[in-house]
Parts: C-alpha cells; sequence; structure tokens
C-alpha cells in the first residue's frame, strides 16, 4: 500500500499550524504595526482564522483525496482544527487585553514556543534531530513572515493607502 494512503496524523497538525503561524502571525504584525485597535485585531483575526481553517481543512481533504487517501477526511479535520487551535493561541495575548505592540511581543514568543514544542514532539516519535527541525521550521515560517511584511509595505507604499 502506498504511504499517501495512510493517515499521517504529524503531516496533517504540521499543515494546519504552520499556515496559521506564518498567516495569522503576518495578519495580527500588519494590523498592529497599522495601529489598529485591539478590538479590531481581535475580530479580524478571529473572523480569518476561522476562514482559513475552514478553507485549509476543505483544501487538505480534496488533496488527499485525489491521492485515493481513505483518510481524507480524517486529514482535512485534522489540518482544520489544528489551524483553528493554533490560531487562539496566537490571538490570546490580545484578547487578554495587552495594549497591540505587547500583544504583539507575547504572540511572537508564543510562535517561537509553538516551533520548538512541535518539533519536539514529532522529532522524539519520529527519531529525527530536533535542532536541525526546529530551526528550519523557524527559520521558513520567519522568512516567508518577513516576505509578506515587506509586500504589505511596498503596496502601501505604491498605492498610497496609509490606514
Amino acid at each position: 500500500m502506498k504511504q499517501s494512503r495512510h493517515f499521517n496524523l504529524a503531516s496533517a497538525v504540521v499543515l494546519g499550524m504552520h499556515d496559521a503561524l506564518v498567516s495569522l502571525t503576518g495578519l495580527i504584525a500588519g494590523l498592529t504595526f497599522a495601529d489598529m485597535e485591539r478590538g479590531t485585531i481581535v475580530m479580524t483575526a478571529i473572523i480569518a482564522s476561522v476562514t482559513a481553517g475552514l478553507s485549509m481543512s476543505a483544501s487538505n481533504y480534496l488533496a488527499e483525496k485525489s491521492n485515493q487517501n481513505k483518510y481524507a477526511l480524517r486529514a482535512g479535520a485534522i489540518t482544520g482544527t489544528a489551524y483553528i487551535a493554533t490560531s487562539i493561541i496566537l490571538v490570546s495575548p490580545y484578547l487578554v487585553g495587552y495594549r497591540p505592540y505587547l500583544a504583539l511581543i507575547f504572540t511572537l514568543i508564543l510562535v517561537v514556543v509553538i516551533i520548538f514544542g512541535c518539533n519536539l514532539v514529532i522529532c522524539r516519535r519520529q527519531n529525527k534531530k530536533f535542532w536541525r527541525h526546529a530551526i528550519e521550521m523557524l527559520v521558513i515560517c520567519g522568512a516567508v513572515s518577513i516576505i509578506s511584511f515587506c509586500i504589505g509595505e511596498i503596496a502601501k507604499h505604491t498605492l498610497g493607502i496609509d490606514v
């Protein structure tokens, strides 16, 4: 039997979690740097989290289904759940009531904790080198976030939009 026909919990979790870490952290940071109010940041993050979590769930389901994976529905559900659960953690500093810039610092700390925690579990279960995988995920997450921020800044200056 092909490996794609098996349910891979780690893969489904990492897909949802990592996408939330990159996209939602970028959104939260962008809104914070745009000097949005805490309530606006929370509302936007919640709407984006649920929408993106459902989208990730459907996308992974369809991808696994096209590979004839009999666990496609489970993989999709786990991916969406991982996305939304990660999002809740990332938004939590804003829900507590911290000022936006302080909340962003706590969110970034949570990103690092989530990345290291997830990699610790995966590497122990798969007998892989922890630091290599953790640093790789951290660099990828950071690079995508920085690129996204730069694109936002370029768009802001090119389009002349200042919020």
